[in-house]
């Protein structure tokens, strides 16, 4: 089953950003991820809150594999740069069968 990571992500710093993105592309890549959107450029049509700078949604082959990608030792320290150094949302959605 498709399962989708709904992210986000407003920086505070940018000193991690340049060092996350290749890596964070490559192991996405390698657990089967694919980007389907990843930008700047959104529009908050019903709700209140903060607005967050960033969305990205990536689509996983499976539960497995996102749990795998969040876990993979080379993307933990990424993780943490990412998290310490933005105000980051991370949800796992499971896709229609």
């Amino acid at each position: 089953m498709t399962y989708y990571s709904v992210l986000a992500v407003t920086p505070v710093t940018e000193d991690w950003i340049a060092d996350y993105a290749g890596a964070a592309n490559a192991l996405v890549e390698k657990h089967g991820g694919k980007y389907l959107a990843r930008t700047t450029n959104h529009e908050r049509l019903e709700g209140e809150g903060d607005g967050a700078a960033m969305r990205v949604i990536i689509e996983w082959p499976s539960k497995v594999a996102a749990v795998n990608f969040m876990n993979d030792p080379a993307y933990l320290p990424h993780l943490k740069a990412r998290t310490a150094g933005s105000i980051s949302h991370h949800f796992l959605i499971e896709g229609n069968a």
